[in-house]
């Protein structure tokens, strides 16, 4: 196995989930939980895959995808937003709806080629050693995006005047309608940015990271990992982009591991034996509970946390958090 390439695989890889867990995280900033990122993903892995099919034109495919999960979403707000819902149970029902919709939709469709992103080498930067390689090298363009959208996502979180009004929705929205922000016009567009992201996520991996589709095998459950990660990074990009990476790297370091035949000289155990199989497949998932509990207890040392305001209706009038 060769370390740089299990690393600027991972970065590919990672790149999927730190779309998704920073839409989430714009989301839950502003106090709306979207459990439906995998069906949000599924669903617009399939737009994608399908539009880029039919139209050869990965440009439409990436439109599709953004507004097959931003519709998605805007579901998830109606119904948490104007009828008060409980988000929990809305988010797990639009993965559901997302599932259905993307099986349905995408039948015919598993085995085709279809135009994809391309990879692209940046001058000057790959030049860098080790790093250039790395990161710079023979990379997605969407990887390049995610690079933009870290700290172009923590800018305008910390940095900036929508992004104050932003954190204020999420933590106090009385407070925050008392100086005329609206609060329900809030949710509404980052619920909408939130799937529109997951929806891009989803087409990262069906036309851009692992071309193909394959109907619930395309996302593999990384929506959730997605949101796993957005509890980690304790509600902020930077901390997404290093679990995110992190994660990309893991699944495809054990994917690795089951591939060879033979393993650093010797016989791969992982390769013949079928239960070392499942656990490592297994293993991702583990570490993502391993991470959720260790950021659980690193929050509370800091006294860090959820936004006050996140799965709670808002209701003009009543009393505030």
């Amino acid at each position: 196995m060769n370390l740089d390439v299990i690393l600027r695989a991972g970065i590919s890889t990672g790149t999927i989930l730190l779309i998704a867990a920073i839409g989430e995280i714009l989301s839950e900033r502003s106090g709306i939980q979207n459990l439906g990122v995998e069906g949000m993903m599924l669903f617009g892995a399939m737009a994608a895959f399908k539009v880029s099919y039919e139209s050869g034109s990965v440009i439409l495919a990436l439109l599709a995808a953004i507004g097959a999960g931003g519709l998605l979403s805007l579901a998830h707000a109606l119904v948490t937003i104007h009828f008060q819902a409980d988000q929990t149970v809305s988010g797990l029902s639009l993965t559901f709806l997302g599932t259905g919709l993307a099986l349905v939709l995408g039948e015919g469709l598993t085995g085709l080629n279809t135009p994809t992103v391309p990879n692209a080498t940046i001058p000057l930067l790959s030049l860098i050693p080790w790093v250039g390689k790395i990161f710079f090298t023979d990379q997605n363009l969407l990887v390049y995006f995610g690079y933009l959208l870290i700290p172009a996502s923590w800018y305008f979180i910390f940095k900036t005047k929508p992004g104050l009004h932003l954190r204020a929705v999420g933590e106090n929205p009385a407070a925050a309608d008392t100086l005329g922000v609206n609060i329900y016009r809030t949710r509404y567009l980052y619920t909408f940015i939130g799937g529109c992201m997951a929806g891009l996520a989803g087409a990262s991996i069906s036309v851009a990271i692992s071309p193909g589709w394959y109907s619930n095998l395309t996302t593999s459950g990384q929506g959730w990992i997605a949101v796993a990660l957005v509890i980690f990074a304790q509600w902020n990009p930077t901390g997404a982009a290093v679990g995110g990476y992190l994660f990309g790297m893991l699944r495809r370091f054990m994917l690795d591991l089951q591939g060879p035949t033979m393993l650093l000289g010797y016989k791969n155990p992982f390769f013949y034996d079928h239960n070392l199989v499942f656990f490592l497949q297994m293993t991702p998932f583990v570490l993502t509970i391993i991470a959720l509990l260790w950021g659980s207890a690193r929050a509370r040392r800091k006294r860090l946390g959820a936004p006050a305001a996140l799965g709670v209706p808002y209701v003009r009038g009543e009393r505030g958090l």
